[in-house]
C-alpha cells in the first residue's frame, strides 16, 4: 500500500510539473494577446534549435523564411528559453538600436557572460559601457591617425602572403605551380598579429603572443559551444583560457609599470594612463580588444576572397584599381591613408561582401517597458532580436539581393543606414569597424598584386549562428611572377 502510494504521489507531482512548465511556456502568450503574431513551439526548447540550424550565410534560413512567410517580417517565438519578438524589418531594427537604454537594453545569455567576463563591453550596461565606449572610440580614432599603424598592417600583410611562395606546390597540369593553402587560417593569423602589436605591443616572435594565441582559439571555440561547465568540455575550456588570458595580460601590465617612463604607443599605454578604468575593467577591454580585431577583420577578409573568387569580373576591377595605386608608388614605398581613400571599388567589395556575408546576423536586446512601435506591441521583459541579415538580403531593399554586385554600392554612403547595419548601429555600434575595412583593403592590395587564387573544391561560408567556413575555405594560389 506504502509504495502505491508513494507511487501515486510521484505521478502527481510528475503532472504538475508538467502542466507548471507547459503553463509557464505559454502563459506569455495569453498574458500579451496583442504581441505580434507567431509561435512559442515546445516548452523548454521553444524554437531555439529551428532557429540556430545551420544554412548559408548568404540566405535567411528556413526558420526565418517560414515565419516571415506565414507572420510577416515582425514575430514572436520563444528562443534562448524566453519569450522574444524577432524583428526582420529595417523600420524596427533601426528604433531597437537608437533607443538602447531608453526603451531597451542589451541582454546577451548569461554563457556568455560567463565566458567574457562581467566587465567586457559586449555586456556591461549604461554608464560602465558609455565609458568603455568612449576610450575605445578615442583609441580607434588615433590609431587610424598614426602612420605606424598603416605601417604595421602592411609589413604584416607582406609577411603573411610572402610566406606562401616557399613550401610545396604543385604542377597543375599546364606547368603552373600552384599551392592550396587554408585561408581562413592565414587571414586569423594576419588579422591576430595586427591586433596583437596594436593593442600589447607584442610580434609573433615573442613566445608570449604564442600563448595567448593558443588561448585565445580555445577561447573562441568556447563562444559557439554549447554553455555546459563540465571538466573537458568547450565551453569549460574557454572559461579556463579566459582566465589564462587574463593573467599574461597582468603579467604584462606589471611589468610595463615596473619599466615605468618605457611607452611602445600601443592601447595598452593608453590604458595604464587612465585612472577611470579598474585594472579588472583593463583586461576586460584588452580582451574585447582582441576578440574585435580578431575575429571580425579575418572573417571579413576572408568573405572577400570567396565572393572575389566567384566573379572574375570584380577582382578584375579590383586589380586595376590596385595596379594604378602600386604604379604611382616607388617599389618599396608603403600605402598611406590617402591610397585607401583611392581604393574606391575595393571598398565598394568590402561592403557588398559584408552585406551577402552577414558577419553578424543579429544582436540581442531586451524590452524594459512595454514598447508600441507602429502595430506592434513588444511586452515589457520579452527578448528582441534585430535580424541584420533578413535586412540586408531583402530583395525590395537590395535588388537581386543574393547576388554579389558590389557595383550597387557605387555613389552611396559607406557607411551604416536602415538597410544596411553589418557593425550593429547606435550606441553599440562597433568602434573598431573602420580598421577592419583599412586591414582588410590593405591586405587584399598584397594578395591581387602578387597571386591569382580560385576556391578548391566546394565551401561557402555558413552561419551556425557565429558564421564560419566548413572547411576553412581552401584556396589554390599561383604568383603571378617570380618576385613581388
Amino acid at each position: 500500500m506504502m509504495v502505491a502510494e508513494l507511487v501515486l504521489a510521484a505521478l502527481v507531482i510528475l503532472v504538475a510539473s508538467l502542466l507548471a512548465l507547459v503553463l509557464s511556456h505559454f502563459l506569455p502568450v495569453l498574458l500579451n494577446p496583442k504581441a505580434p503574431r507567431g509561435s512559442f513551439g515546445w516548452p523548454l526548447l521553444g524554437e531555439t534549435l529551428r532557429f540556430l540550424s545551420p544554412h548559408a550565410s548568404n540566405m535567411l534560413g528556413s526558420f526565418l523564411e517560414d515565419r516571415c512567410s506565414r507572420y510577416g517580417r515582425v514575430f514572436k517565438s520563444h528562443l534562448f528559453c524566453t519569450p522574444t519578438v524577432v524583428s526582420c524589418d529595417q523600420d524596427l531594427n533601426h528604433f531597437i538600436l537608437q533607443n538602447e537604454e531608453r526603451l531597451f537594453q542589451c541582454s546577451y545569455p548569461r554563457s556568455i557572460h560567463g565566458i567574457l567576463g562581467k566587465s567586457s563591453m559586449l555586456v556591461v550596461l549604461g554608464e560602465d559601457h558609455k565609458r568603455l565606449r568612449n576610450l575605445s572610440l578615442a583609441l580607434v580614432t588615433s590609431t587610424k591617425l598614426k602612420s605606424s599603424y598603416l605601417g604595421d598592417v602592411e609589413k604584416i600583410a607582406l609577411h603573411v602572403v610572402g610566406a606562401w611562395r616557399h613550401g610545396k606546390s604543385n604542377d597543375d597540369g599546364s606547368g603552373a605551380r600552384v599551392k592550396v593553402v587554408a585561408f581562413c587560417e592565414e587571414a586569423r593569423k594576419f588579422a591576430f598579429s595586427v591586433i596583437v602589436k596594436q593593442v600589447l605591443g607584442l610580434s609573433t616572435e615573442e613566445p608570449v603572443t604564442a600563448s595567448i594565441l593558443e588561448d585565445f582559439l580555445a577561447f573562441m571555440k568556447g563562444l559557439i559551444s554549447f554553455p555546459l561547465y563540465i571538466p573537458g568540455t568547450s565551453y569549460a575550456k574557454a572559461v579556463q583560457a579566459r582566465e589564462r588570458i587574463s593573467n599574461t595580460v597582468k603579467g604584462i601590465i606589471e611589468e610595463r609599470r615596473s619599466a615605468g617612463s618605457c611607452k611602445k604607443g600601443d592601447f595598452l599605454d593608453v590604458l595604464l594612463a587612465s585612472n577611470e578604468l579598474s585594472d579588472e575593467e583593463k583586461v576586460s577591454f584588452v580582451l574585447d580588444s582582441l576578440l574585435g580585431g580578431y575575429e571580425t577583420t579575418s572573417l571579413l577578409i576572408s568573405m572577400v576572397v570567396y565572393f572575389l573568387g566567384q566573379s572574375a569580373k570584380d577582382l578584375d576591377l579590383v586589380k586595376r584599381e590596385h595596379d594604378i595605386i602600386r604604379s604611382s608608388k616607388g617599389k618599396e614605398e608603403c600605402l598611406t591613408s590617402d591610397d585607401y581613400k583611392k581604393m574606391e571599388y575595393t571598398q565598394q567589395v568590402i561592403n557588398e561582401a559584408l552585406r551577402c556575408g552577414n558577419i553578424v546576423k543579429f544582436v540581442h536586446r531586451k524590452a524594459l517597458k512595454d514598447v508600441r512601435y507602429k502595430e506592434y506591441l513588444i511586452p515589457s521583459g520579452w527578448k528582441v532580436l534585430p535580424v541584420f541579415s533578413a535586412v540586408h538580403l531583402n530583395p525590395s531593399l537590395h535588388g537581386n539581393a543574393q547576388q554579389f554586385q558590389p557595383c550597387r554600392w557605387e555613389g552611396s554612403s559607406q557607411g551604416t543606414s536602415k538597410k544596411f547595419t553589418p557593425f550593429g548601429g547606435g550606441p553599440r555600434l562597433c568602434p573598431g569597424s573602420e580598421l577592419a575595412k583599412v586591414e582588410a583593403a590593405f591586405f587584399l592590395h598584397h594578395l591581387v598584386l602578387n597571386y591569382r587564387w580560385r576556391i578548391d573544391g566546394d565551401d561557402i561560408p555558413m552561419a551556425y549562428p557565429y558564421v564560419e567556413f566548413q572547411r576553412g575555405l581552401p584556396i589554390e594560389i599561383e604568383p603571378l611572377c617570380p618576385e613581388s
